[in-house]
């Protein structure tokens, strides 16, 4: 698999400079620079707090978040910002609907950029559900620099990648 995995839609010119980096082995220096902290939000029910500030001073309209945890088990392939689920059960003559946030445990560690950028991006999906113009203008509202932060935490995810292969 290609070691751009997370850049697939980027442009062959941003690409070849992520290449260059990787092949001069500084994408872990820039990182390093750039993003030299990691956040101190650590258990679910601190994440669950975070994302309610975040909610609160962006959103206070938008539905209520019943639940907010890092899961172990989240591909982050497929889901490598989270994921935000709406579960629906019956109780009574009622329907009642559960608005859930899960955030892969592999950015425990991250900076705390990236799991604002991460945290945001799953927010603006309880305004916006499908990824559009008015989608992206909601998460760099809540997150100004939203664009280059996704792009810096793809960097991460590639770096991470690259870190676990053998020589």
């Amino acid at each position: 698999m290609s070691p751009l995995k997370y850049l697939t839609g980027y442009p062959a010119p941003l690409q070849d400079k992520v290449r260059r980096l990787i092949a001069d082995d500084q994408l872990g220096s820039y990182l390093a620079q750039k993003y030299p902290n990691t956040h101190e939000v650590q258990t679910d029910r601190a994440l669950y707090e975070y994302c309610a500030e975040l909610k609160r001073e962006h959103l206070r309209n938008a539905e209520q978040i019943d639940k907010v945890t890092y899961d172990s088990k989240l591909d982050v392939m497929r889901h490598a910002l989270g994921l935000h689920t709406s579960i629906s059960r019956v109780q009574g003559s009622k329907l009642k609907a559960k608005k859930e946030i899960r955030i892969a445990s592999l950015f425990k560690g991250a900076a705390p950029e990236f799991l604002k950028m991460i945290v945001v991006h799953e927010l603006a999906h309880l305004k916006e559900s499908d990824h559009n113009k008015a989608f992206y203008r909601l998460c760099e509202f809540m997150q100004p620099g939203y664009h280059q932060i996704e792009f810096d935490l793809r960097l991460y995810l590639t770096h991470r990648d690259l870190a676990k292969k053998p020589v």
